[in-house]
């Protein structure tokens, strides 16, 4: 089975705001974000998919989550680059 790490961005007012989470089934996730079923922050926004990676092991992607969702400087230049 494989894992994924996704970014999803949705534009806030006057600025872009973003979310990183991991799942085994991307199209069904981000389906639930955009249906207010995602997470507690995600609800009430239209969200886009702008980046991903595929892992093979759950721990892999949970460890690389983490790293994106603390690493600020790499995710508003992952936003500079898909936006």
């Amino acid at each position: 089975m494989s894992y994924f790490v996704y970014l999803i961005t949705s534009k806030d007012k006057k600025k872009t705001i973003s979310y990183v989470g991991y799942t085994n089934n991307l199209d069904k996730r981000i389906k639930l974000h955009n249906s207010n079923r995602g997470a507690k922050f995600t609800k009430g926004k239209k969200w886009k998919l702008i980046y991903y990676e595929k892992y093979k092991t759950k721990v892999q992607a949970m460890k690389n989550e983490y790293t994106l969702k603390k690493n600020y400087y790499l995710r508003n230049k992952i936003k500079r680059i898909y936006n």
